[in-house]
Order: structure tokens, then sequence, then C-alpha cells
């Protein structure tokens, strides 16, 4: 856990993840908030202020006496605003130190696939 961050907010970010990547798929049932309490050690009005928030965002929703599961359209929001948020953060200050240094769109394009085509993936060191 980041001590930097309110805990709520990664326990939501957590369950997203997983919403992310695949291991919590569409109508699946989501962790409960005393699971989540006991495998963070958190108190459970935490994680439930973690879920309340996916619940607000359309991420979660409840079914009565069952427990929490995940939106049909979970994956496509949270992708949305995921990506949203990464060109906020990453490729408007690209695009703005770009034209700083008067790099043209397809300079800027051809050192980006140089450098994706050098970075090793995920368990392939160079």
């Amino acid at each position: 856990m980041d001590e930097g961050r309110a805990l709520f907010l990664q326990i939501a970010e957590s369950v997203e993840d997983s919403i992310i990547d695949g291991s919590l798929a569409p109508e699946s049932r989501a962790p409960s908030t005393n699971e989540l309490a006991a495998f963070y050690r958190i108190n459970p009005a935490t994680a439930a202020k973690g879920i309340a928030l996916l619940v607000d965002k359309g991420v979660l929703y409840k079914r009565r006496g069952i427990g929490m599961f995940v939106a049909p359209d979970a994956y496509d929001l949270l992708l949305g605003e995921r990506r949203a948020r990464f060109a906020t953060g990453y490729i408007d200050p690209l695009l703005a130190e770009a034209r700083r240094l008067s790099l043209s769109g397809d300079e800027l394009a051809d050192l980006i696939r140089a450098r994706a085509a050098d970075t090793p993936t995920e368990g392939n060191t160079p």
C-alpha cells in the first residue's frame, strides 16, 4: 500500500486493476468488503468506502443478499477512463515538450516507435 494515498482509493484501484487485467470478469462476484479488509488488514469501513466509489462509478453493482458484481461494461468504462488519464498525464506533457524541441509529429512518432522497439517485454530483460 502507498502511504501517500488514501487507502479506500487504493482498494478501489486494486479492484479496477483486477477488472482491467481480466481476473475479475464482467458479471463475476467482486471481493466483499470483509474479504478486502482481511486481505489488506484494514478497517472494513475503509474497504466499504472503496467499494462504494466503484458502485458510484458504475463499475460494480449489488445483488441483494448475494454481494457485489462486476458491471457488464466495467472493463470498457475503466479502459476509457484510464486512457483519458494516460493522455492527460503522459501524452499532453510529451506533446508540450515535443513542441518546445521543435519535433514534428512524424519525428515524435519515429522516436516512440524506436523506443518501443528497444523496450524489453515483461520478463525479457536485455
